[in-house]
């Protein structure tokens, strides 16, 4: 699967230990910055990860901020993106299983890299369930698309 990531300063160290997870999982992983712990705004990051799904060019995001949220807001305001600021796997699953959310946000100051391993691996392992829940996302693509 290809992944895109992004963090800003805040979520970079949590970031420069995913990657690594993501590549030994056999991933190919696309990072989109930034690069250090140097301040650095989180919106032209996020979007540049989310932007990816968006136009299809990543199956998945991986986001970290120092929270998680502004990240997801970012990427929730692109067309097609559906993220979520995931605090553990029960939360991972049920948004792939529920919501088809393709990017993960996480909380950089929040979460160790032992609590995002099980957040992750559930997060790319989940399926769609579709059914009902596929006629709940199609409404979101209509609330995105002003219909």
């Amino acid at each position: 699967m290809r992944i895109a990531v992004g963090s800003d300063h805040a979520g970079f160290a949590l970031k420069r230990e995913v990657v690594p997870l993501l590549e030994a999982a056999g991933h190919e992983v696309v990072d989109v910055g930034t690069d250090s712990e140097e301040s650095a705004d989180y919106p032209p990051f996020a979007a540049a990860a989310a932007r990816q799904v968006a136009e299809g060019a990543a199956e998945r995001a991986v986001l970290v901020c120092g929270s998680g949220v502004g990240v997801s807001i970012v990427a929730n305001k692109l067309a097609g993106v559906r993220a979520v600021n995931a605090h553990d796997p029960e939360e991972a699953e049920m948004s792939r299983r529920h919501n088809d959310a393709n990017v993960l946000a996480l909380a950089g100051r929040r979460l160790s890299l032992d609590q995002v391993r099980p957040i992750v691996e559930v997060f790319l392992a989940t399926e769609f369930e579709g059914g009902r829940h596929a006629t709940r996302v199609n409404q979101i693509t209509e609330v995105e698309n002003g219909d």
